[in-house]
């Protein structure tokens, strides 16, 4: 199974001349339906092993990508894992962001509608059903699904089965519609091992050589 997403645009990098926005974690607004909670966990680990000065200074360089609306509402183009594990932690925190769409309104649909036909929002839910309206996104992190199949990839890429594709929008949620497709064992989020073994002869198959990030049997 592929999961059919529409054409893209590439987000803008920041602007090394232009300020950096500072704002609450918990103002921001998601553009998908759902996480892995795996990585969740495995980002709030690093977090932990850090001083607030060190997690602060992290954060700046790795700013987010957002959507304004002509109210000052913002979306997050990005970053969702990392931080959703943090506003767990710290449900005061703040991130560092720019801006990439100014959206001359200030009703949420409108701005829904302005994402999605870039391409910017991932509308299936954690069982992969979809897509979904736009308006059944959540209004802040807290509000994501769980998808087990997103966290099973991010272990596959972590143990390095798959390639990073960072200019692929929602490259990971792509290679879990595929693993959906596969006949694994039941496992979940927190408990992957008992499809691991499966999972990474399917990722290496080549049957999957069309994915990106293919590594085949290297």
């Amino acid at each position: 199974m592929a999961l059919r997403l529409p054409p893209y645009q590439p987000l803008p990098a920041p602007d090394p001349s232009q300020p950096l926005l500072e704002l609450p974690v918990a103002s921001l607004q998601p553009t998908q339906l759902c996480v892995g909670l795996a990585e969740v966990r495995s980002r709030q680990a690093d977090f932990l092993s850090e001083t607030s000065s060190e997690r602060r200074s992290y954060l700046g360089t790795k700013p987010v990508p957002l959507a304004r609306s002509s109210s000052g509402a913002v979306w997050m183009i990005d970053r969702h894992h990392r931080l959703r594990a943090l506003l767990e932690l710290e449900p005061d925190a703040v991130a560092y962001g720019y801006v990439v769409l100014e959206v001359t309104s200030e009703a949420r649909e409108v701005v829904l509608q302005e994402l999605h036909q870039r391409g910017w929002l991932y509308l299936q839910d954690g069982r992969g059903l979809g897509p979904l309206h736009p308006t059944a996104l959540p209004p802040n992190l807290l509000g994501l699904q769980d998808d087990p199949y997103r966290s099973l990839v991010w272990k596959l890429k972590k143990e390095g089965v798959i390639e990073a594709a960072p200019l692929i929008p929602f490259h990971e949620f792509r290679w879990g519609a595929w693993l959906r497709s596969r006949p694994l064992p039941p496992f979940s989020s927190l408990n992957l091992e008992p499809a691991l073994p499966a999972a990474r002869t399917f990722a290496r198959s080549g049957a999957a050589s069309r994915l990106a990030g293919w590594k085949g049997h290297g």
